[in-house]
């Protein structure tokens, strides 16, 4: 008979933590980081995996078979899981979770209407400072968190829905207002994640975005050897982006013209001009094929003593 429980986890760190405490249930990762590249609303249908393909495809030069092996072949075995009572959503803070955390949570409201769904969310802990992963949690907390875990209502399933479809529009200008619609809800980090993405678009000030301007701040601030230690210091100061060293040696490729060396890590004149908003980075660096969900990045600005968002007309 198959267990009353599902576990979707997010990330393969977070299966193996399950699977060493025995939790009861099956444990299905979910392994995508819709954080990035162009999404769709309509999670899982082939029109959505195609998508994805092509992203990582195209940007991280991912082969059909490692999508498939690595991706795809969990999905089906999610897809196969049907007859638990209970669905347990294993996610964090940060803004990689929080969007795959609510693309997920459409899907089930989808495909798995009626069962009871539950959410554990790892951040601030009680009596320690800063934001934990779950992966950071001893196991007695881990296990709190489990006890602990928040049953979600019908209303909560169907915003986080609705946040997926606004993320997935091809404009962002809603989800700038989104943390009114839902005050009480269970997602208490979705608003600090959303912010976040928003200011992911270009500055109007010098072309770059929020992490983008960080990664140059760090670069002329330290004295770094080479690449890995400067993507070292970023992952260190990310705050609720939650990237991976990966997603930053990406980054930097698209950054390169503004460093004359990454051994060692140094800007050049250019880079330094841009990091003092002398020089506007925008024409050089646009890209009608780079997407923030269903918007493209470089159709907006980020208003930095507004914090709002411009439409670039055409």
């Amino acid at each position: 008979m198959a267990s009353s429980i599902l576990h979707i986890t997010n990330g393969d760190s977070t299966t193996q933590i399950l699977s060493n405490l025995n939790f009861d249930g099956e444990i299905i990762t979910w392994r995508e980081m819709l954080c990035e590249g162009k999404t769709t609303i309509d999670v899982g249908s082939e029109n959505f995996w195609k998508t994805r393909f092509d992203f990582f495809k195209s940007s991280y030069k991912t082969t059909k078979k490692t999508f498939i092996d690595y991706t795809l072949k969990e999905y089906r075995n999610l897809c196969n899981q049907k007859q638990q009572n209970e669905i347990v959503l294993w996610f964090e803070y940060d803004l990689f979770c929080q969007i795959n955390m609510v693309a997920v949570i459409s899907w089930l409201k989808r495909y798995r209407k009626g069962r009871k769904i539950s959410l554990v969310c790892s951040g601030t802990l009680k009596n320690k400072t800063g934001l934990h992963a779950l992966g950071h949690l001893t196991q007695v907390e881990l296990l709190n968190h489990y006890k602990n875990r928040v049953e979600l209502t019908l209303d909560d399933i169907e915003y986080a829905d609705y946040i997926w479809q606004l993320y997935c529009s091809d404009s962002p200008l809603r989800l700038e207002t989104v943390h009114n619609f839902s005050p009480m809800s269970p997602f208490v980090y979705l608003e600090e994640a959303i912010k976040a993405h928003l200011q992911r678009f270009p500055s109007i000030k010098n072309g770059l975005n929020k992490l983008e301007n960080q990664i140059l701040d760090i670069a002329n601030k330290q004295q770094l050897e080479n690449q890995n230690q400067l993507i070292g210091e970023i992952l260190k100061n990310q705050g609720f982006y939650g990237f991976g060293d990966l997603q930053y040696a990406n980054k930097l490729q698209t950054m390169k013209k503004l460093f004359s060396s990454f051994s060692p890590v140094k800007l050049n004149r250019k880079g330094k001009k841009v990091l003092d908003n002398q020089l506007n980075f925008y024409g050089q660096i646009r890209s009608d094929f780079s997407y923030l969900g269903g918007s493209k990045k470089y159709s907006y600005l980020y208003v930095n003593d507004t914090d709002k968002l411009l439409k670039i007309t055409s």
